[in-house]
């Protein structure tokens, strides 16, 4: 089991939502006991960047369907983006959500609230004050806040509530129609590429206001080496900001992909060179957080190839197997480094607590076997969504159990 920052053998005992007993479990009489010898328990993961497109797009992903999926991945709480309808700018618009979330939500969800009205990335910021006691943060994820003066305003008043931004970093002018990096694909195919200025360009803006503000500031799904250094820099300049990348940056360059619409989300998989920054930024602790981005969209949406396909992939089921398999069993990362930033990072990023196994304690646990090697088929994803870059790819490591609030919502 994890603890002190590293892993040890014990008994853990659960009784109602929390930890009971640790080590010694005395006279604790259980309901159940479950063998976990040679299997790892850790705190359950946490995924502050997810897609479960409720309300409003259901034929995508629904808050029961993402949160199985979570679940089966090993997560115990997410923070799904705000481009829904309605939009969450407004306790009105949020309560519309959270509404769902009560009924349906198989594990914790804790929403983002949209920066401005309507998630335009302009115009009027939302009434942050309001909102900020019943979500995660701000985002205009999908669109690039691109008035500066509304990301300033938006700042000062995040700042005032100690919440924190969650950017989607993107430049519109600069991404002239591309829909895959603008890299050895892009040009051998001629298709349209989107270049790195247009995400590193934002987040150099933004840290000025950062500085200038001093508000929480965490930047989306980070995909070039430019944002690494930009984000290396600001934090050693003491600067509250704070990054995320996902498994599909740490794993795959514009040279391994294909015209499909498995491969298209937005950034974009980046060249070699930025696919190493983001590993070094990880491993140093540069990059804190592993975020899976994930964003189902229909079979249909996904069929037309990356020119006409949506933007965006899955990831919950897949996320734990291929850090591990690619990051920990290549001795790039530590495993105690996968749980910092798959759960330990997203909860003190963003105040949520938890992600300690101690007596006392809320049950969030994940259960891994991290010696079970198996081929990703996405016909067996729990979500609505099956678009996944890692089709057949064979990893290591696989959800056991999860239990959240000390009930199993997920078994093998």
């Amino acid at each position: 089991m994890w603890h002190n920052g590293g892993f040890e053998v014990a008994d853990v005992a659960v009784g109602g939502e929390q930890i009971v007993a640790v080590g010694s479990v005395g006279d604790f009489n259980p309901d159940r006991v479950v063998d976990a010898a040679g299997l790892w328990l850790m705190p359950g993961l946490v995924d502050v960047h997810v897609h479960l497109r409720e309300p409003g797009f259901s034929a995508k992903e629904t808050i029961l369907s993402g949160t199985r999926a979570a679940a089966r991945g090993g997560f115990t709480t997410v923070c799904p983006m705000p481009n829904l309808s309605p939009a969450p700018d407004s306790l009105e618009g949020l309560e519309a959500q959270r509404e769902i979330i009560r009924r349906d939500a198989q594990i914790g969800v804790l929403p983002f609230a949209t920066i401005t009205r309507g998630r335009k990335g302009h115009g009027e910021v939302v009434d942050v004050a309001a909102l900020a006691p019943y979500v995660a943060g701000f985002s205009d994820d999908g669109t690039g806040v691109s008035d500066r003066g509304v990301m300033e305003e938006a700042m000062w008043r995040v700042k005032e509530c100690d919440s924190i931004i969650a950017a989607h970093c993107e430049v519109e002018e600069l991404v002239r129609g591309g829909v895959i990096h603008d890299g050895a694909f892009a040009r051998r195919a001629g298709i349209p590429g989107i270049c790195s200025e247009s995400e590193w360009r934002q987040i150099e803006r933004d840290l000025k206001l950062v500085d200038k503000t001093g508000c929480r500031y965490h930047v989306c799904h980070i995909s070039t080496k430019e944002a690494v250094e930009l984000i290396r820099d600001a934090r050693k300049s003491g600067l509250r900001a704070s990054c995320e990348t996902g498994p599909h940056y740490l794993t795959i360059t514009d040279e391994e992909i294909a015209d499909e619409g498995r491969f298209k989300m937005n950034p974009p998989i980046r060249s070699r060179a930025d696919r190493d920054a983001l590993l070094e930024g990880v491993a140093d602790g540069t990059v804190e957080v592993i975020a899976t981005d994930h964003a189902p969209h229909t079979a249909e949406e996904k069929s037309r190839g990356v020119r006409g396909s949506a933007f965006g992939i899955v990831g919950l089921e897949t996320s734990m197997p291929i850090i591990y398999t690619h990051l920990v069993e290549r001795g790039i990362i530590s495993l105690e480094r996968m749980v910092d930033a798959m759960s330990l990072a997203p909860r003190r990023l963003f105040k949520m607590g938890g992600g300690v196994i101690a007596e006392g304690e809320r049950a969030d646990l994940l259960l891994a076997d991290l010696d079970s090697c198996y081929t990703i088929d996405s016909a067996k994803f729990l979500s609505m969504g099956k678009s996944t870059p890692f089709e057949g790819w064979k990893v290591k490591g696989e959800t056991v159990m999860t239990i959240y609030g000390g009930k199993v919502v997920y078994e093998r």
